[in-house]
C-alpha cells in the first residue's frame, strides 16, 4: 500500500505547491530542449520538477548561491527523462549538490599488476551508485544552449543505469523490451563509433562514449534529448531502444525546431 500513499501525499503536496507562473515560466523558457511540448506534457514536466524540489535537497556548495530558478532548471531537466517513467525512478537518492565551477573529484583504479592508482580529475558531473547527484552550474547551464550537451540528463542516465546496482549501459528495461536486442544494437554502436575514431572521422556524438558502456548510454542520453536528429540519422536503432525506454520520441517533439544535423563538437 506504500505506493498509494505516497502518491497521495505527492498530490497533496503539488497543492499546496507555490503556484505563481513567473519563476516557472522564466526557467522553462530559458531551456530550447522543451520546446514544442504539448500541453498536457508540460504540465507534468511541472508537477514533477515541483516534487523533485521538494523531496530532493539541492545543497549549494564553495560559495555558491543557487537562486530558486536555478533550481527549477535543475529540476525541469532532471525530471525531463522521468516523464513518462515517473519519480519512483529516482527514489534511491535524495541530494543534488551544486558546485559553481568545475570541480576536482579522486578516483582510484586497479591496473593488471594489480597496483592501486589515485589521481584528480576536474569534472562538470558525476552521479554516485548510492548518493548524490553532483553538478557543476557552469556547466549544468549549458543547458541553455540547445548544442547536444547536458550534464543533467548525462548523470541522471547514469542514476537510471545504476538501479540494477552498478552502471553498465543497461538500465531496467520495460517488459515489452529484450535485453538480448538492447545489447545487440548499443555494441553495434559502440563498435561504429569507436571504428570512425580510429580512422579519424568526425564522430556523430562526443566520442566520451567510448569510455565504457555506462558513458556510451548516458552520452547517447544526452543526444536523445538535445539533438535527437543526429542520433537518429547515425544509430536508428539506439534512437528507437531509448525512445522505448524513455516512452519519449523527442525528434517527433523537436523537428519543427532542429536546423541541419552537424557531428558534435565537446562545448568551448
Amino acid at each position: 500500500m506504500w505506493h498509494p500513499l505516497r502518491n497521495w501525499r505527492r498530490r497533496r503536496r503539488l497543492a499546496r505547491s507555490d503556484s505563481s507562473e513567473a519563476g516557472w515560466r522564466r526557467a522553462w523558457d530559458a531551456l530550447p530542449l522543451l520546446d514544442g511540448m504539448p500541453a498536457d506534457d508540460a504540465r507534468r514536466l511541472r508537477e514533477l520538477a515541483s516534487l523533485f524540489l521538494q523531496e530532493k535537497a539541492l545543497e549549494p556548495v564553495q560559495g555558491m548561491r543557487l537562486e530558486p530558478w536555478m533550481a527549477q532548471e535543475i529540476a525541469l531537466q532532471a525530471c525531463l527523462p522521468i516523464l513518462n517513467l515517473g519519480l519512483d525512478w529516482y527514489s534511491s537518492w535524495y541530494a543534488v549538490i551544486v558546485y559553481p565551477d568545475t570541480f576536482v573529484s579522486e578516483s582510484e583504479s586497479e591496473d593488471e599488476a594489480g597496483l592501486v592508482h589515485r589521481y584528480r580529475e576536474a569534472r562538470s558531473g558525476e552521479a554516485w551508485e548510492r548518493g548524490p547527484l553532483i553538478l557543476s552550474w557552469a556547466d549544468a547551464d549549458q543547458g541553455r544552449n540547445y548544442d547536444g550537451w547536458n550534464v543533467i540528463v548525462h548523470e541522471a542516465a547514469h542514476k537510471l543505469d545504476a538501479l540494477e546496482g552498478g552502471t553498465n549501459g543497461k538500465p531496467p528495461l520495460h517488459a515489452n523490451m529484450r535485453v538480448a536486442d538492447w545489447s545487440r544494437d548499443f555494441h553495434a554502436a559502440y563498435e561504429d563509433l569507436e571504428r570512425r575514431v580510429d580512422a579519424g572521422l568526425e564522430p556523430p556524438i562526443d566520442d566520451y562514449a567510448l569510455e565504457s558502456p555506462a558513458e556510451f548510454f548516458a552520452v547517447a542520453s544526452e543526444a536523445f534529448f538535445e539533438a535527437p536528429d543526429l542520433l537518429e540519422a547515425a544509430y536508428p536503432a539506439i534512437y528507437r531502444q531509448l525512445r522505448d525506454f524513455y516512452r519519449q520520441d523527442p525528434l517527433a517533439r523537436l523537428k519543427p525546431f532542429l536546423g541541419p544535423a552537424e557531428p558534435l563538437s565537446p562545448p568551448a
